[in-house]
C-alpha cells in the first residue's frame, strides 16, 4: 500500500487529510514580537501572506518542534507543528513572557494536495487569481462557500498545496469537491509517505529529530541566526554550540540487505566495534534507487561520507554506509523558505 501511494504521489496527484495537525494561532499587539522570541530564525522580513519553515527551540537549544509559520495579518500568525504539545509549550511561554498575546487552537483543518499534477488541480478548483500562489505563500479565500486559506506548503516532497479549512463542519463537502475535481488527474487519498519523505530529506519530529537534538545536529543550521538582535529562546545555548561544534550529526545512510518494506517502529541500534553509538531513526526501500535508505544519528566523527557501521535490525545485523542526502530533493528544500 505505501508503495502504490508513493507511485501516485510521484506521478500524479494525491490528497491527504491532515486535520490531526492542529494549528496554533497567535494574535495580539505583541504577536510578531512573540513569534520572533520563540524561534531561532530571523523573521524580520516576514511579510503578510508569507510562510517560513522554522524551529521552536528551548533554553538549551533543543528542538521543541519544527513547524510551518504563516503570517496572515500584521498581528495574526498560524503555526503548523509536527507531533508534539506545541500549543501547551507556547501557552506557557506566553504566560511568562509579559507580552500582550493570545495563543489558542483555531478551527482549522488542513487538506494537503501533492504531486506533479497538483498545480493542475488547483487551477481547476480556483480562478486565475490563485494560479500563481508563490512558494511558501498563502492567501485567504473560499471554494463554493467554504472558507479556506490556500497555502503553497506541504510535507509530500512533491509540488504541494494545503487547503486550510476554517469550518470543520464543511470537511466532507471540501473532501468530495477536491476528490471529484481530481479524478481526471488520477487522484488518490494517501497517508504521509515514508518513502518520498526520506528520499527528499523531509525530517520527522520525534523520529529524525528529538528534544535533545539541536538544529546543528540535524543539519538545519540555516534556520538559526544568532547574529540577530532578538533574544530568542535558546540563543545563548545555540551560539555556544555554533562556536564549539556539535557532538552528534544526523546523516544519510544506505543499508545493505533485502528491501525494507516497513519503517522501524522503534529506533534500530547503530554499533561501531560492537558498541552502541547511535540509532537509525527512519529507513525504507526506495524503488527509484533500488536501495534501502534512511537516517542515522551518530557521533560527529562517524558522520563522514563512506563511513560504515553496523545496524541491528529485526532480521539481523546489517552494514550501513554514510552517504549524501537528500536522494531526490524535495521541492520544499529546493528553494529558500
Amino acid at each position: 500500500m505505501p508503495e502504490s501511494e508513493y507511485h501516485s504521489l510521484v506521478n500524479d496527484v494525491t490528497m491527504w487529510d491532515v486535520a490531526a495537525e492542529r494549528q496554533v494561532e497567535i494574535t495580539g499587539n505583541d504577536a510578531f514580537k512573540f513569534v520572533e522570541y520563540i524561534t531561532s530564525r530571523d523573521l524580520s522580513k516576514l511579510q503578510i501572506g508569507q510562510g517560513k519553515y522554522a524551529l521552536i527551540t528551548d533554553e538549551d537549544g533543543g528542538i521543541i518542534n519544527d513547524a510551518v509559520l504563516l503570517r496572515l495579518q500584521p498581528d495574526q500568525f498560524w503555526i503548523s507543528p509536527g507531533d508534539s504539545d506545541v500549543l501547551l509549550w507556547l501557552q506557557g511561554t506566553a504566560i511568562n513572557s509579559g507580552m500582550d498575546v493570545n495563543v489558542f487552537e483555531p478551527d482549522v483543518s488542513p487538506l494537503q494536495i501533492g504531486g506533479p499534477k497538483a498545480h493542475m488541480l488547483i487551477e481547476k478548483l480556483f480562478d486565475e487569481d490563485h494560479k500563481n500562489v508563490g512558494f511558501y505563500r498563502a492567501r485567504e479565500t473560499s471554494l463554493q462557500g467554504i472558507p479556506l486559506v490556500l497555502g503553497r506548503t506541504g510535507w509530500s516532497g512533491e509540488i504541494s498545496y494545503e487547503l486550510y479549512l476554517r469550518d470543520h463542519k464543511l470537511g466532507n463537502k471540501l473532501w468530495e469537491l477536491v476528490r471529484e475535481a481530481g479524478l481526471e488527474f488520477n487522484i488518490v487519498p494517501i497517508a504521509p509517505n515514508a518513502i518520498r519523505s526520506i528520499e527528499g530529506g523531509l525530517l520527522s519530529y520525534s523520529s529524525d529529530m528529538l528534544r535533545e537534538d539541536s538544529p546543528f545536529t540535524i543539519g538545519l543550521d540555516r534556520l538559526v541566526d544568532t547574529s540577530q538582535s532578538i533574544e530568542f529562546i535558546g540563543k545563548a545555548a545555540l551560539k555556544k554550540i555554533e562556536e564549539e561544534g556539535t557532538k552528534r550529526k544526523l546523516v544519510g545512510v544506505v543499508i545493505d540487505g533485502d528491501p525494507i518494506k516497513t519503517p522501524p517502529e522503534q529506533f534500530w541500534p547503530v554499533k561501531d566495534n560492537n558498541v552502541k553509538i547511535g540509532h537509525i531513526s527512519r529507513c525504507i526501500f526506495s524503488p527509484r534507487l533500488n536501495k534501502n535508505i534512511g537516517f542515522a544519528n551518530v557521533p560527529v566523527e562517524l558522520s563522514h561520507i563512506d563511513t560504515t557501521f553496523s545496524v541491528v535490525t529485526p532480521d539481523g545485523q546489517k552494514e550501513a554506509t554514510v552517504c549524501k542526502w537528500p536522494w531526490f530533493p524535495a521541492e520544499t528544500i529546493n528553494k529558500k523558505t
